[in-house]
């Protein structure tokens, strides 16, 4: 019953932060949903949940730009198998749990990731887990060790690099 209420919004943290590239979203969102299995025990409500998984998918998504130092990898895949790949989560769900692309066409979807991709991590960071993940600006400020102001100016900064990356692709 969790995986089937949050598996599309976390594997949609997962494909933006890999810049579209489905076959690392896949790994990592599949290697988050293997640690909850073995962290079950271990997990104690002291927040919501969401706060909890978006803590392990971070974690996840921290460990892998680590492990790759920091620079996103290369895709192997072609522009139309990443359109695919979105197009299947996007037909995946009835839109209502997927505030993004409850009004977004297939093409400014496509604009959208792009221009996501350029934002800095930490912001992108910031900006994933508060659109994708629901989580206030307390909760992001607790995960990720950052005070509520900073990531008040992660989120302006994000929204701002957005809209006027957006607006030069229109």
């Amino acid at each position: 019953m969790l995986y089937a209420r949050h598996r599309a919004a976390t594997y949609r943290y997962f494909l933006r932060h890999a810049n579209g590239h489905p076959a690392t979203a896949d790994e990592l969102h599949q290697d988050l949903w293997l640690k909850v299995i073995r962290a079950r025990e271990r997990y104690e409500a002291q927040a919501k949940f969401s706060t909890w998984l978006y803590t392990l998918a971070r974690n996840r998504m921290v460990d892998h730009w680590r492990s790759r130092h920091g620079i996103a990898p290369e895709s192997l895949e072609d522009e139309a198998t990443i359109m695919q790949a979105e197009e299947s989560v996007a037909a995946s769900r009835d839109g209502s749990d997927d505030p993004l692309h409850a009004t977004i066409d297939t093409q400014a979807r496509h604009r959208l990731f792009a221009a996501l991709a350029d934002v800095p991590p930490l912001q992108r960071d910031a900006f994933l887990l508060h659109v994708e993940g629901g989580l206030s600006l307390e909760e992001i400020a607790s995960l990720t060790a950052a005070s509520v102001e900073t990531v008040k100016s992660r989120l302006r900064y994000a929204y701002r690099r957005l809209r006027a990356a957006l607006e030069d692709m229109a």
